[in-house]
């Protein structure tokens, strides 16, 4: 009997899994009981030996005809779906079928990451293992069953790349492929999900299935949204989706932990955008406050909160301003928000500007999030500090995090090349067990100790000059940066060191492909933000391995360590060679908001470099001590997502 049939579905207009409400003791529980399970649970054995069983398979099958694969296929997948660690002659045909259509044959460190995904487990597979391939023989068994497919990926460029790359296969089953990308009409959107398997980005399926909730409006079954369009003369229900079957989230340490900081609010324009003159006001009144007497930041946690003496001062400045500043709660939210405008969103960091408007930047992938704005009036007050014409506000209609979202598929997988240190937390909030698979080949990665300079300037000049040695030495350069300002500053360095190269921004990003595609080319130099450092293939040129490969250069540690693991993972891959070193300064964002007493005591003690052993110390502290933070922070976003939602059950808007 399969696994599905033993899932509490919710009462919604389509399939979903019913969530199950928790204490905080219940998920430390299970925190600890995956930490025990991951060490204990020989899972790993179990893939191996189905992947070998394949493979041993794979010569009867070769000699097999197309139509024989196919009908063998159909005959086997749906038993594959009850029982995927039984599934080897499964995954010996769509083996076989990836060789006839893509002239790739899977390895066998890949089979046993597209069996982990088909029995719901997250494979942590290291970059360049060919995740791609991985997902798409998991997802055609599972299309092959007529259970409805979503590969989530983290940019449109991926999501649009893996399904082109993949038809052939699905093709050759006839599965049809659907992709969702920003911006497209919802009669489009609605006939993607509608085939057999739909590549897509996380934020574009939340906010296609929270529209599907504000289209439902507390309707629990489709039959009354059949009648509904019926009584109305409609031709259909509305729904975008199918529902909630099999979702295989791709880089899903980003989505389902690094994103889950945040909600997801779909919202529709208002009428207006307010006053211009209230937001300048705000400006204005925040411009007389001061830090640490009236207000206070933490930046870690990008949290401001005005002090007593604040409120006070903000009371006696409002005394002459008219009857919209008279309420207390009110000016003092307005002026809060004009304080983050100025003081937590920075230009060119969180948002640039272009065509005379504020464009949000998406801090994890370093793309711009069309369309997005943020909530509270906080978009117009940073509209009005860079003199773009105003936008209109939004009324919030739906809400929903990542993690209850992800929680809702009956069945759900993942994968990604850094997950060890988060998996308790995804078990915890996901019941997602962690599976490490091995390399196909053994890793050749030469990394070179970290450089880290006293300042910004120092650190642009040191990373020049290693982009020449390495240049002249033939090899291509990947530069990693944190910001589209830093992309920026660097290129100016580069352009007056008179070094030829390619930038790779949220401002700069409709050449993304063809930036890509010669990253690889002996000589060439890529300057790139988060954009290039998950799912990017960078092929080496002709010649390029012989002379050592790519070599990447991180220029600034980010919050986490699985993000600077992702940016080294482009070089060396696959047996590759290739080489990596940081050049980072003491005053980066990272170092400058979590060092404390460690970073001000390294500034005594080395008014110069730091060595090595102390850069790794003051990063290890530093990193541990953001994630911690940011883990805080999901916490506490989970627990206000559903304090919400409880809220709103009482008066029939339960999302």
């Amino acid at each position: 009997m399969s696994e599905l049939t033993h899932i509490a579905r919710a009462r919604s207009v389509y399939p979903e899994r019913l969530e199950h409400k928790e204490n905080a003791l219940d998920s430390q529980a299970r925190t600890f009981a995956g930490r025990l399970w991951h060490l204990v649970r020989p899972l790993r054995l179990r893939l191996a030996s189905l992947a070998h069983a394949a493979t041993r398979i794979g010569p009867e099958v070769a000699g097999l005809s197309d139509d024989a694969i196919r009908t063998q296929l159909r005959q086997l997948a749906r038993t594959a779906v009850d029982h995927p660690t039984e599934a080897a002659r499964a995954f010996a045909l769509v083996r076989e079928a990836c060789t006839r259509t893509l002239g790739k044959t899977p390895f066998d460190v890949q089979l046993m990451g597209a069996a982990a995904l088909f029995s719901g487990k997250l494979a942590e597979m290291q970059t360049g293992e060919g995740k791609t391939l991985t997902a798409a023989l998991a997802a055609c068994i599972a299309g092959v069953a007529r259970l409805p497919v979503h590969v989530v990926t983290v940019n449109d460029y991926l999501a649009t790349r893996d399904a082109q790359e993949m038809q052939p296969l699905f093709a050759f089953f006839a599965l049809d492929v659907g992709t969702i990308v920003t911006g497209m009409s919802l009669p489009d959107r609605a006939r993607a999900y509608a085939c057999d398997i739909t590549y897509c980005t996380n934020k574009e399926l939340v906010f296609d299935y929270l529209k599907d909730r504000v289209t439902a409006a507390g309707r629990n079954s489709s039959a009354q949204l059949r009648i509904q369009a019926h009584v109305s003369g409609q031709h259909d229900t509305g729904l975008l989706l199918r529902g909630l079957h099999f979702a295989i989230v791709d880089e899903a340490d980003s989505v389902l932990i690094d994103e889950a900081r945040t909600p997801l609010i779909l919202a529709e324009k208002g009428d207006s955008a307010g006053d211009p003159a209230l937001y300048a006001t705000a400006l204005d009144l925040a411009g007389q406050l001061q830090l640490a007497r009236d207000f206070d930041i933490n930046i870690a946690r990008r949290e401001l909160h005005l002090s007593t003496q604040g409120r006070a001062r903000l009371d006696a400045l409002c005394v002459d301003l008219g009857e919209a500043w008279t309420a207390a709660h009110g000016r003092e939210h307005m002026v809060a928000q004009a304080l983050r405008a100025i003081h937590l969103f920075q230009r060119d960091q969180h948002y640039l500007v272009a065509d005379d408007k504020v464009h949000i930047i998406d801090e994890y992938t370093g793309r711009v999030l069309p369309g997005r704005s943020w909530e509270q009036g906080l978009h117009q007050l940073i509209e009005t500090k860079e003199q773009c014409p105003l936008s209109e506000q939004n009324r919030t209609l739906a809400r929903i995090t990542y993690q209850r979202f992800f929680r809702r598929y009956l069945r759900l997988s993942g994968m990604t090349g850094t997950a060890r240190e988060v998996s308790a937390e995804i078990w915890a909030v996901y019941r997602l067990e962690t599976v490490a698979i091995p390399t196909h080949r053994p890793c050749i990665r030469v990394a070179a100790p970290t450089r880290c300079c006293a300042g910004t300037t120092d650190k642009w000049q040191a990373v020049a000059d290693a982009v020449l040695r390495q240049r002249d030495a033939g090899r291509p350069v990947l530069i990693g940066t944190r910001s589209v300002e830093a992309s920026e500053q660097l290129a100016r360095v580069l352009t007056d060191a008179g070094i030829p190269h390619h930038v790779l921004n949220a401002r700069q990003d409709a050449d993304e492909a063809q930036v890509v595609a010669q990253a690889g080319t002996a000589g060439a130099v890529t300057v790139a933000t988060n954009m290039a450092g998950r799912g990017t293939d960078i092929h080496l040129g002709p010649g390029v391995a012989d002379k050592g490969g790519l070599h990447v250069i991180l220029t600034e540690y980010h919050d986490s360590a699985r993000i600077d693991r992702q940016l080294v993972g482009r070089c060396a891959r696959q047996g590759d060679p290739g080489s990596t070193v940081a050049i980072v300064a003491l005053d980066d964002a990272l170092f400058q908001d979590h060092g404390g007493a460690l970073l001000k005591l390294l500034r005594a003690r080395f008014p110069g470099a730091v060595p090595p052993f102390w850069t790794e110390r003051l990063r290890a502290h530093c990193q541990r001590k953001a994630e911690a933070i940011h883990a805080r922070t999901r916490r506490d976003t989970l627990k206000q997502d559903r304090n919400l939602d409880a809220m709103l059950a009482f008066a029939g808007n339960q999302i």
